[in-house]
């Protein structure tokens, strides 16, 4: 039975819940509670919450870590579950993305995400799937590190929940039938689906 590793980046801690670096472990939230889900601990410093008797299987992951030192628990967890990185997604946010933009790869460097560089660093390689969440960049003059450990704003709340959503449909496509799948439905400002429902509410009105 096949297992994909589905790793959600951000900060353990009540002081971070709701923050824009925490994305990554709302999305992985919102999958479990989908799936009916719950989260225990793990072999390594995470918390991990599994599907079972379903092929292909799913473990969702929190690593507890904090956000710099990522790549410790998920290399703990690729080597303990034996999963080949084509079968793993990492999920985070991109300030570079517009909020609510989704925007998946198979590979590529860390976009200056220091969670992604901690785990290309102790994988070895670029070649890992990412999903990033788009949280927007703010304002210019404020300090970036303060941006993406502040809450959004109420105006902000209804489009990266929508987001969120998008983006746990995107990691149950990627469960399902891989990254390219992922990139070719999700890679965009609204998911195929999405873009569906608007059309299909815009003829019944």
């Amino acid at each position: 039975m096949s297992v994909r590793l589905i790793v959600g980046l951000g900060n353990p801690g009540r002081k971070f819940q709701g923050t824009r670096h925490n994305v990554g472990f709302d999305v992985v939230s919102e999958v479990a509670t989908r799936h009916s889900l719950e989260f225990e601990s793990a072999p390594t410093e995470a918390v991990i919450a599994r599907t079972r008797g379903i092929d292909p299987g799913m473990l969702v992951v929190k690593p507890l870590t904090f956000m710099n030192r990522s790549g410790l628990a998920v290399a703990a967890l690729v080597r303990y579950y034996r999963i080949p990185l084509d079968d793993v997604l990492i999920v985070a946010e991109d300030v570079e993305l517009p909020l609510g933009r989704l925007r998946a790869r198979a590979s590529g460097g860390d976009g200056g995400h220091n969670g992604l560089a901690s785990i290309i660093g102790a994988l070895g390689t670029e070649g890992v799937p990412r999903l990033r969440v788009g949280v927007g960049r703010g304002d210019a003059r404020r300090d970036l590190s303060a941006h993406v450990l502040s809450r959004f704003e109420t105006s902000e709340e209804l489009v990266i929940n929508k987001a969120i959503e998008r983006a746990a449909d995107a990691v149950d496509a990627f469960v399902n039938n891989g990254i390219e799948d992922v990139m070719n439905r999700f890679n965009g400002p609204e998911s195929e689906s999405s873009v569906a429902d608007k059309e299909n509410n815009e003829h019944s009105s």
